[in-house]
């Protein structure tokens, strides 16, 4: 059986950090009963489990410094070489995805589903949709759930520096999906203030069906 026919129960939610994909995807589990598969919880597993010549990026990015990650580096430079926007170990996220039961519907989200990467996997293209946050939106997220001195910025020397090279390389993750979500023919949320949680979840929830 092909993957997409495996993975039929999957549902899929992408985009870009702070649009809401961990609350949208936690509260359509717990209202339809689905089984939840956070992306951003595997990571360090996932990291440990590929080796040098299968994930480089990965790879050159562990051996970097804090302030080499975040502060010393363009933001153009930290887009184009971090390993996830890559597509490093998502392989390891079919493979999780392959050995959980199917009894029921899997709804799995974070930033690591790329839409070129998803699209394959998909016998119903109304299984996936990305959310596509504007700045403000995503700021707004950001400042309102972690307080001062928290966040591997504060880690850094400079953590001022380090979080707007990070805004800024989000802000370049996601007007790169945007585009790609639209020619592959997939479903795009933007998520804008003053959007509500409960607007989105009932948004992607329209959209998936449910």
């Amino acid at each position: 059986m092909e993957p997409a026919e495996q993975l039929r129960h999957v549902y899929w939610i992408g985009g870009g950090s702070g649009a809401g994909k961990s609350t949208v995807a936690r509260r359509l589990a717990k209202r339809e009963g689905w089984r939840l598969y956070v992306t951003d919880d595997v990571m360090h597993e996932h990291a440990g489990r590929v080796g040098a010549d299968e994930a480089p990026f990965l790879h050159a990015f562990m051996g970097m410094s804090m302030d080499e990650r975040w502060v010393e580096r363009s933001p153009r430079v930290m887009f184009e070489t971090f390993h996830w926007f890559r597509g490093e170990g998502f392989g390891l996220i079919v493979e999780d995805l392959l050995r959980l039961p199917r009894d029921r519907p899997v709804v799995v989200e974070g930033f690591r589903l790329l839409p070129h990467l998803v699209r394959p996997l998909l016998a119903d293209p109304r299984h996936a949709v990305w959310l596509l946050p504007t700045p403000e939106f995503r700021h707004a997220a950001v400042t309102g759930r972690a307080a001062p001195g928290e966040g591997f910025v504060w880690r850094t020397s400079d953590p001022e520096r380090a979080g707007r090279n990070l805004a800024e390389r989000e802000r370049m993750f996601v007007d790169r999906i945007g585009p790609e979500v639209e020619r592959l023919g997939l479903a795009a949320v933007r998520v804008d203030l003053p959007l509500s949680e409960d607007e989105l979840v009932l948004r992607v929830g329209a959209l998936f069906g449910v």
